[in-house]
């Protein structure tokens, strides 16, 4: 069980660092995000060829058909929303030098040009996927332009671009097609190069944007799966932890208790032995020790031997009978000569202590006042075992 949850562990720390990982990684940045609506306002440079078709041979004869000032001659606005559309007002102004052909024919003075368009445009980056940077469109109006005194309407359509440096600052290219809608009116193109700045910016993130915020989602979601089973497997091990440390403390508990069990059964084995060896009787007015009280203190010793713990108090006493003074001096010699055969027989002296009660602690009723027979009074003369310790 260990093995498996150190195992499981290890799989799991693996997996959290991999994910970790590619979190550090993956992260969303301005990349990620693409403008989806904003105003567009524009200033640059205009460029009409009066006399070109589009895609036409002389479409490049810059020579002969541009016309152009050599300061900003555009301004535009524009209003561009999520769905791709754009609506946008373009003002633009220039002059139609000598020389340069006009409606078909060599201009013979100079002639200014004012313009008024608007368009409708469409993002094509809505259909081929945003690049966040360079966005292509197609556009279509109308307009109305003054060379000279002569003035014209105008279908307009064309194509162009910005290309974005930031969020804000850009450029702008576009060609535009202008068909003069009265009849006999010529074609125009018109070119414009201009700096163009956004505000009133709304952002969203792109379909790559949402897709790495997808997989950003799903790992957290997986991180945060990896961080249950941590959790759990940190549980699953404190539990174990905790449940092993409670099973060795019970064990510990009834080892202690079944310890203490055999102590108190040791010694009461002890306090029992010493009760069956009974006391040492002395005979009327006497210390000696006679061969039963001997062989009393003889099985007493192999109990002291067998138990190097054990310390004992003797204890001894007389009868009623006979002065007190006496009896205390007579009591003294019995515990001194049941002690000495202890001593004997190879006790220290260490672990006997002694005490003379002299006719005090009288073991029954006999006292002076008492008549008692021989066989009572008997009881009274003895030396007693007392525990001190096991």
């Amino acid at each position: 069980m260990k093995s498996y949850t150190l195992h499981l562990f290890a799989v799991v720390l693996f997996v959290s660092n991999s994910i970790f990982s590619q979190e550090e990684e993956l992260q969303l940045t301005s990349k990620d995000s693409v403008v989806v609506s904003s105003w567009v306002v524009g200033l640059g440079l205009n460029i009409v060829d009066d006399s070109a078709t589009p895609f036409g041979e002389d479409f490049l004869d810059i020579k002969d058909t541009w016309h152009t000032v050599p300061y900003p001659s555009r301004i535009s606005i524009g209003r561009f929303f999520r769905s791709g559309i754009g609506l946008e007002a373009i003002g633009t102004y220039n002059r139609y030098k000598e020389g340069k052909i006009v409606d078909g024919a060599i201009n013979s003075s100079l002639r200014e040009y004012f313009a008024i368009d608007g368009k409708i445009s469409y993002d094509i980056n809505k259909i081929i996927g945003e690049t966040g940077w360079f966005d292509p469109y197609l556009h279509v109006g109308a307009g109305y332009s003054s060379i000279g005194s002569v003035g014209r309407s105008t279908a307009n359509a064309g194509f162009g671009f910005n290309t974005w440096f930031s969020d804000r600052w850009g450029l702008n290219f576009n060609t535009m097609g202008k068909w003069g809608i009265p009849e006999g009116s010529t074609k125009q193109i018109q070119h414009s190069a201009a700096v163009v700045y956004r505000f009133g910016i709304k952002k969203e993130l792109s379909k790559k944007g949402l897709e790495k915020l997808a997989l950003i989602e799903a790992m957290e979601k997986e991180k945060q799966r990896v961080n249950d089973s941590i959790a759990a497997a940190d549980r699953a091990r404190e539990e174990a932890a905790m449940a092993k440390q409670l099973a060795e403390e019970k064990a510990r508990a009834i080892a202690e208790k079944e310890r203490i069990e055999a102590e108190k059964r040791r010694k009461q084995l002890i306090e029992d032995r010493i009760k069956e060896l009974g006391h040492v009787y002395f005979n009327f007015d006497s210390h000696a020790l006679n061969s039963d009280s001997k062989k009393v203190l003889e099985g007493l010793a192999d109990i002291l031997k067998e138990n190097p713990d054990l310390k004992i108090k003797i204890a001894s006493g007389t009868d009623s009978r006979g002065p007190a003074p006496y009896n205390l001096g007579l009591s003294q010699r019995r515990v001194n000569s049941t002690k000495d055969y202890l001593l004997s027989l190879g006790i220290d002296q260490i672990r006997l202590s002694i005490e003379a009660y002299g006719e005090n602690n009288l073991l029954n009723e006999c006292d002076d006042n008492t008549y008692c027979p021989e066989a009572k009074h008997k009881i009274n003369r003895r030396s007693e075992f007392i525990v001190i310790r096991l």
